[in-house]
């Protein structure tokens, strides 16, 4: 699948250091491995049926963040990223609106890239589109039925069977086990599952738990021949074979918003853990929710501000500086809950134009830009500590810098920010 241009992304004199990170399956704040010089990524895409909102940027950004600091640190950096290009609500949006489920994909899979470049994002070197490997994905399923991790259940709305991921099997002789990824309590596993796409009550499965694989063939709905039977693969599956496909076993950091840790993330890494015998990841970093009006931002609810809205100007708005909006996230902790006001942009203009001037600023005690760039790195460091970036430019830029030139680069290198 076409990505988008990437963006400048200047270097800087010395290097920074690999940043700690925090690792939702182990509690802890960890150094991910990274071998040979070389970190691997692999980040959740869209679902394209509707516009990337602020939810989405502040994911995005923040694994964007996360690859600035290897790159500053020296390490060579590998970025997959898939696309969700059919799931049921895809399906749904496409049938409410009369629209064709592909056509659909398309153009929402188009804006996505649209907003992407005009935020300064970093694009993945390998962006595949579930479409694009169903064939890999059905053989992954047929993998897992003949190792004993999944059994047919009767479907009377079609000639073939769904079929599932059976959890019990897996945990008693693989190398996963349930709450590997996600350090869930059952109760809460099971309330997770009913809200995030799960089907606990479905008649013939196992364990209320067990996650679909692969759906069979209905009535107007897209199917692909397999050798699992005709039909679509489930949610989780998707990304378990797109990710070992395109970053191999084993790799650095798998990365999504708060809200994929269960079921997403941990049945991904169980179905990958399941073929390979092999952990998905050596870290799982989350990012933490975005609300808006008084609750999470969410397309069912439809309290979402748009991206592309804040860039081209909407209800008499005047167009946002891409720089603001990242200003605006990164004034945020990736890992703590927020709301968004409508004031934040504003107040991420004030921010910026206060660095742009700043850069120009004659002073008599000039900070260094050397020592200045040293304080960034080391918050960038402790866990991507972008307000604490932000507080130190701003220190900064109110008193003047010596090398101007530097401290311009710093921040694009560093938080993609335009001065």
């Amino acid at each position: 699948m076409r990505t988008w241009t990437a963006p400048v992304v200047p270097k800087l004199p010395g290097e920074g250091t690999a940043p700690k990170l925090y690792n939702t399956a182990s509690g802890r704040f960890e150094h991910p491995a990274i071998q040979d010089g070389r970190a691997t990524l692999y980040v959740c895409g869209i679902t394209p049926y509707d516009a990337t909102h602020l939810g989405h940027a502040f994911t995005y950004l923040t694994f964007d963040i996360m690859q600035r600091a290897w790159i500053d640190a020296g390490i060579e950096t590998v970025y997959a990223q898939n696309i969700t290009d059919i799931d049921d609500p895809l399906l749904e949006r496409a049938n409410a609106t009369g629209v064709d489920w592909k056509d659909l994909a398309d153009e929402q899979v188009g804006l996505f890239r649209s907003d992407m470049h005009r935020l300064g994002m970093i694009p993945p070197a390998k962006y595949t589109a579930v479409t694009e490997v169903i064939d890999e994905i059905a053989y992954g399923v047929k993998q897992l039925v003949e190792r004993g991790y999944a059994y047919s259940v009767p479907t009377p709305e079609s000639d073939g069977d769904d079929i599932y991921f059976d959890i019990r099997a897996a945990s008693s002789t693989s190398e996963w086990r349930l709450g590997d990824v996600a350090p869930f309590e059952r109760a809460l596993m099971e309330t997770f599952s009913a809200e995030r796409g799960g089907d606990p009550e479905r008649e013939g499965k196992r364990d209320l738990l067990d996650p679909l694989l692969w759906r069979a063939e209905r009535e107007g709905e897209p199917s692909w021949d397999s050798p699992v039977g005709p039909g679509r693969p489930g949610w989780h599956i998707e990304c378990s074979v797109i990710a070992r496909r395109d970053l191999g076993e084993l790799f650095t950091v798998q990365g999504g918003g708060e809200d994929l840790v269960f079921p997403h993330h941990e049945f991904t890494a169980a179905h990958a853990t399941a073929i390979s015998g092999k952990p998905l990841a050596h870290a799982y970093c989350h990012v933490a929710l975005v609300s808006y009006e008084g609750h999470k931002m969410s397309k069912s609810r439809g309290n979402l501000v748009f991206v592309s809205k804040l860039l081209d100007g909407t209800n008499g708005t005047p167009a946002a500086d891409p720089s603001a909006i990242r200003l605006a996230l990164l004034a945020h902790h990736y890992r703590t809950e927020w709301e968004w006001f409508d004031g934040e942009l504003a107040q991420a203009d004030r921010r910026l134009a206060a660095w742009r001037s700043g850069l120009t600023k004659v002073s008599d005690d000039p900070k260094s830009a050397s020592a200045v760039i040293q304080q960034l790195r080391a918050a960038l460091a402790n866990d991507l500590d972008t307000p604490v970036m932000l507080a130190i430019l701003d220190a900064a830029l109110d008193q003047g810098v010596d090398r101007p030139d530097l401290i311009a680069d710093a921040t694009q290198a560093l938080l993609g920010v335009t001065l």
